[in-house]
């Protein structure tokens, strides 16, 4: 550590880097931050963020780059910088804690700490100095360090009241109840009462995505019938689509809407909401039939496999909201990169073509983003589908495939001027959770679109995973790779998401090592973080974490043990085994009392009740793999929305002996004349079918 650094500069987050050069002393989490705290008797002032933060940037900016507000840090406190994708189980702790506190929370989240990591007092952003109705960060830390000095034993005595409300609640939280038989259709009718009609979408603004929703929506549609829910989900997936949420130019989503339109979006972008995204576009496309679906589900893998994929393989987390203003260099502004002045356009596209795509894409004189004058976006755009093509050809005397044809040159020539621009900051650490849910995607791409590059990006990351964020020897898996690294011990949604994205490979690939590997890494996943009380853990022990937490919403993210009671039903049924059914009722049973209460808050949940539900089914595909009627049968499969689906080729090689040691009628299907599709439920197989057209109508509901 020089003069002009602190210890973050031996890190390789890049959130903990962007903080290296602070005047604030921050430690990263570890032994060494509490043992300095117990020895010179000062309390943890503890700071969480990521890097792609737009307000933990703001805060890095008034506060931790101040040197008054660094001395009066580095004088009473001893400081933690902590990345949150980095220890999600650090974060959710204190995030529990600071909700307790003051009834919300986000991210920078401030939280004060005993020495021994008790929580005390927190909140999410303070100003310098007081204002927006938030207390002075300078004033609060006075205030803190006078009840640390004068009232020590008060200010313990809180914290301990505090961890203790959640301790108790945590295990309030495993129940254990019985799920009811009707928690679907309660599930569904509460979406069904906050849908929004006129825009999509659940609930006002700000709207979020939250794909969860839609995996249980459509589920339910395919088990009940239920048209509304699929209506529903169809529709905010095509206005999604259509608001400034949507990356017209480059593809990809934006993090959430501040408005109810879909309109302005918040524009960092992360990895886990392309990766749930491009899964809820290929479900459309299923369930749908609509090609819209699927361009949508393409142009979100382009810009993941240009711009967030690392050479080696692996996927990066975010791109962040803020970049530098093209109009003006020195100021970081949110979305400067995105935005787009009228007169801009006209001039890259020319008066036509620029008319044209003002017309498609709301572009105005005065700017489209906010009506408030003062705002920074004012009289800039935010490109979003103000007409369709059909709209703008009869408005403009063209056909609706010469409108097509102009818009898609006119995006193209935007997107070449505006990769010249400023990038945002990208966090470039690659997360084994977030990667997993990507492999899954693309596999999912690759097999339901015909398109080998997607198969081969899942193949490649899932490849790159195993070999550097795998350790053999123990059967354990790393969170976090960067620059070579590999580090923090994986936590239950690694296991989960990653055992979820090798499913998804195994059913477009059919190649027995990725089932395997996700067997094996269940094992793991059982013996690091079952609680015996129901559930998983979110972490295994770590003597730092005062308390091990169980998450019970399934939010921007799903949980750990949602997607892990969706691996156990899979499983069950590629492996014939009990043990799996068993552990898959067993862990929705421990949130049976959420699920009863507030079914949608755990709507990921709700997905797997909805498989465990359904009939076990599995399609048998008998024929040599490279056999072009193999893989028309194989594609017809892909092709069709089959939740809980089991995807078996006979191949009367490695993949059928595999199998074969589980599933007892698999040894033997044997290969006819022709390739040939069984499809089983419960084990019993109707009529088997040769051609595509009786494959295609035995699948059909």
């Amino acid at each position: 550590m020089t003069a002009k650094t602190n210890r973050l500069i031996d890190e390789k987050s890049p959130y903990l880097l962007q903080h290296a050069h602070n005047p604030v002393e921050w430690y990263p989490w570890g032994e060494a931050a509490f043992a300095a705290a117990r020895r010179e008797e000062k309390p943890v002032f503890l700071s969480v963020g990521y890097s792609t933060c737009h307000w933990c940037h703001v805060m890095a900016r008034e506060s931790f780059e101040d040197a008054e507000i660094a001395a009066l840090l580095n004088r009473w406190f001893i400081s933690i910088k902590v990345d949150r994708e980095e220890r999600p189980d650090v974060d959710r702790l204190y995030m529990n804690a600071v909700q307790a506190l003051t009834g919300s929370g986000g991210w920078p989240m401030s939280v004060f700490l005993t020495p021994e990591g008790t929580p005390f007092y927190g909140g999410t952003y303070f100003p310098p100095r007081a204002k927006f109705g938030r207390p002075g960060f300078a004033e609060l830390l006075q205030s803190i360090h006078r009840a640390w000095q004068e009232r020590r034993h008060e200010v313990t005595d809180t914290g301990d009241r505090l961890l203790d409300h959640l301790r108790q609640a945590a295990v309030a939280g495993t129940s254990g109840a019985a799920i009811a038989p009707e928690v679907p259709e309660r599930g569904y009718r509460q979406l069904a009462a906050d849908f929004d009609a006129r825009y999509g979408g659940f609930g006002g603004a700000p709207k979020f995505p939250r794909p969860v929703l839609f995996d249980f929506l459509l589920r339910y549609w395919r088990r009940t019938g239920e048209p509304r829910a699929r209506e529903m989900t169809l529709t905010t997936l095509r206005t999604m689509a259509g608001g400034g949420m949507y990356d017209h130019l480059g593809g990809g989503f934006h993090r959430y809407s501040v408005d109810e339109q879909w309109r302005v979006p918040h524009f960092e972008k992360m990895l886990y909401d392309q990766a749930q995204l491009a899964h809820a576009y290929l479900d459309g496309f299923q369930a749908g039939r609509d090609p819209f679906f699927g361009r949508l589900a393409r142009e979100i893998f382009a810009y993941v496999l240009r711009d967030l994929t690392d050479p080696a393989g692996g996927f990066y987390s975010a791109e962040d909201a803020d970049s530098s203003d093209p109009e003006n260099p020195a100021e970081h502004r949110e979305g400067a990169f995105y935005l787009w002045r009228a007169g801009e356009i006209t001039r890259i596209l020319g008066q036509e073509d620029g008319g044209l795509f003002a017309l498609c894409y709301g572009i105005e004189p005065g700017g489209n983003a906010l009506a408030d004058p003062q705002d920074e976006f004012s009289g800039r755009n935010i490109p979003y589908r103000a007409k369709s093509d059909a709209a703008a050809a009869s408005l403009s005397g063209k056909k609706p495939e010469e409108v097509a044809a102009v818009l898609e040159r006119a995006r193209q020539k935007l997107l070449a001027v505006r990769t010249a621009r400023p990038r945002p900051h990208l966090d470039d650490k690659v997360i084994v959770a977030w990667n997993g849910l990507m492999i899954g995607a693309l596999a999912r791409g690759g097999a339901i679109l015909a398109e080998e590059t997607y198969t081969r990006a899942a193949i490649r990351a899932a490849t790159f995973i195993r070999e550097q964020l795998y350790d053999r020897k123990t059967r354990t898996l790393r969170r976090r790779w960067r620059q070579g690294e590999a580090a923090m011990a994986a936590q239950l949604d690694d296991y989960a998401f990653l055992i979820r994205g090798l499913l998804d490979l195994y059913r477009a690939v059919q190649e027995p090592g990725w089932l395997l590997w996700a067997e094996d890494l269940t094992r793991t996943q059982i013996a690091l973080f079952r609680d015996e009380a129901g559930g998983f853990f979110d972490s295994a022990p770590d003597p730092l974490v005062p308390l091990r937490t169980k998450a019970d919403h399934d939010g921007a993210e799903p949980s750990g043990n949602s997607v892990a009671a969706l691996n156990f039903l899979d499983l069950a049924v590629l492996l014939d085994r009990r043990e799996y059914r068993d552990l898959a009722a067993a862990t929705m049973a421990a949130f049976g009392d959420i699920l009863g209460r507030y079914p949608t808050a755990m709507a990921g949940m709700l997905a797997a009740l909805e498989q465990q539900l359904a009939p076990a089914r599995q399609v048998v595909i008998a024929g040599p793999p490279e056999a072009e009627e193999t893989r028309a049968l194989l594609r017809t499969v892909h092709e069709s929305y089959q939740p809980g689906l089991a995807i078996l080729l006979a191949d009367h090689g490695p993949n059928q002996e595999m199998l074969a040691g589980n599933l007892e009628f698999m040894r033997n299907v044997a290969t006819q004349e022709k390739p040939t599709a069984h499809l089983c439920e419960n084990f019993t197989c109707q009529i088997p079918a040769t051609e595509v057209e009786e494959l295609r109508k035995m699948l059909t509901p």
